[in-house]
């Protein structure tokens, strides 16, 4: 009996060895074929550009193609619910902006949960929006601006890329800080925006440096300051608000990288560490330098407890404006 006993046990033992031989065979394989990448904004946009730089390390550390697929609209909305409702396989993968974490506070009916749906993978990339005025605005710098903005309250129309983004709600937190009162403007996205600013219709505008550094080069428009608590690598002569005398004041334009929820641990962490050595690659640095962004290899905790952090700045943010949500 007790050898009967012995032999059950050994026989136990040796099929979860089986079993967990099988099961880090299959994790090992992923990704068994190519990887669907959601874009959700319009092509050639900083998330577009900073995708496509990833999805090609990811493609080459992985051994499986990367494919982006552009699903542009309602802010993000239609490509964010593809993956909330994808296969948790790690199969189906989405980059989003910092939007992602404004969306719950001023859009109604959200299809998704935006913690529960999403596994985070890892940040990407983070850097500043830019503040610029029109050169006919009489400031130089974030005093002067906020002290000509006071002298003209609620006459001083700003710009934005649309009701709810993030350069909207940066200049909503800049009104807050500095107690001005000014007129929003949303455009349907950042490009649509700058006839207008350089032709004066509206005086101030937050967006990326590098959509507005070729028009700050020619003069048609003028940096005031960085959004971040650190100077931009790529115009280190324009300081921070922080250092202007705004203390406090930072918002940060950031990239991520998720999958859907309940997607395998092991098949994240796979993807979180691929992740981390693309953006430590120097050619990564220097392209993502290009478009204005620094890599920000991170651990998918961290990422998680950014989302969470953003999303309850924002809504404080939305509140103290106004915003209705949509």
């Amino acid at each position: 009996m007790k050898a009967r006993g012995q032999g059950a046990t050994h026989r136990a033992a040796l099929c979860l060895v089986l079993s967990a031989g099988i099961a880090c065979s299959a994790l090992a394989a992923y990704p068994e074929k190519p990887v669907r990448f959601i874009v959700p904004f319009a092509p050639g946009g900083t998330n577009d550009i900073l995708a496509r730089i990833v999805a090609e390390k990811l493609s080459i550390g992985l051994g499986q193609p990367f494919v982006i697929d552009t699903r542009a609209g309602a802010n993000s909305v239609i490509g964010c619910e593809i993956v909330a409702r994808a296969t948790p396989d790690g199969h189906t993968l989405l980059i989003v902006a910092a939007g992602f974490a404004v969306n719950p506070s001023i859009m109604r009916g959200l299809p998704f949960d935006t913690v529960r749906d999403f596994a985070p993978i890892g940040v990407v990339a983070g850097g500043p929006y830019l503040m610029v005025i029109n050169p006919s605005v009489p400031a130089k710098t974030v005093s002067e601006f906020n002290a000509w903005a006071k002298s003209k309250q609620g006459q001083v129309n700003y710009a934005s890329s649309g009701t709810g983004s993030p350069p909207h709600l940066a200049a909503e937190l800049l009104k807050i800080a500095a107690g001005i009162d000014m007129q929003h403007v949303p455009y349907k996205g950042g490009g649509a925006v700058l006839p207008d600013l350089i032709a004066g219709r509206v005086s101030m505008f937050f967006g990326s440096i590098a959509t507005l550094r070729p028009h700050i080069q020619t003069g048609k428009l003028r940096a005031i300051a960085v959004t971040t608590v650190q100077r931009a690598a790529a115009m280190p002569e324009v300081p921070t608000f922080i250092e202007s005398g705004l203390a406090g004041y930072e918002v940060n334009g950031w990239y991520g990288m998720l999958a859907p929820g309940r997607t395998p641990a092991a098949v994240l962490t796979t993807l979180n560490n691929s992740l981390r050595h693309a953006l430590e690659e120097p050619d990564t640095r220097t392209r993502f330098a290009a478009n204005g962004m620094d890599p920000a290899p991170g651990t998918a905790d961290q990422f998680k407890a950014l989302i969470r952090s953003e999303i309850a700045k924002w809504a404080k943010v939305v509140r103290a404006a106004g915003i209705k949500p949509e």
